[in-house]
């Protein structure tokens, strides 16, 4: 029998430049550049502007379903839609991650107060996951939410996409500051 002549295997970097043979790059100019940079949350000390700003938030019945997305009476439909969407740019995020709850209750209102005052619309609260023994889901995470449904000043909420947090933060739209609920765009 006759053995054939074995050819050497094409390197790596050989197989790829023949794979890409042909391909032409994405022009750089086809992305969508951020509106404004994202806020940052004020650093000052809570304790003297919490005094400021009245709590009239509860806790109470906190402690049920955790609603994933949340409507003002009043509102469109699509307004909510928009809002999972991300139709609007982000504009400030709170980081509540290692709070307690009541510290956590502060520096949410002193957030919505500056994110009103500042006329900012939306915002991202991340509250994270926290899983309890047993399934449950975390006391932050339910807190956070019922916050929210009871600040007058937020016409919307829904849980985060996948890719922004997930059940772990919500995506927040809020009044313009003075004027009634209309909604851009």
């Amino acid at each position: 029998m006759k053995k054939k002549k074995v050819q050497p295997a094409p390197v790596n970097s050989d197989l790829f430049q023949q794979a890409l043979d042909g391909v032409i790059p994405l022009p750089p100019f086809n992305r969508i550049p951020l509106a404004q940079p994202l806020r940052r949350a004020p650093h000052r000390s809570t304790a003297i502007s919490t005094n400021l700003i009245e709590d009239a938030l509860s806790d109470n019945d906190a402690g049920g379903d955790v609603p994933t997305d949340f409507l003002r009476s009043g509102m469109s439909r699509m307004t909510l839609r928009k809002l999972r969407r991300g139709r609007w740019p982000m504009q400030d995020t709170l980081d509540l991650h290692g709070f307690q709850s009541d510290a956590a209750r502060k520096m949410l209102l002193v957030f919505l107060n500056d994110a009103m005052q500042h006329s900012l619309r939306f915002v991202c609260v991340i509250h994270g996951k926290g899983w309890q023994a047993g399934g449950k889901e975390g006391v932050l995470k339910s807190r956070v939410r019922h916050w929210l449904a009871q600040y007058s000043e937020v016409l919307a909420f829904c849980e985060a996409p996948q890719n922004a947090g997930g059940s772990g933060a919500v995506w927040v739209l809020l009044k313009a500051g003075g004027q009634s609920s209309d909604i851009p765009g």
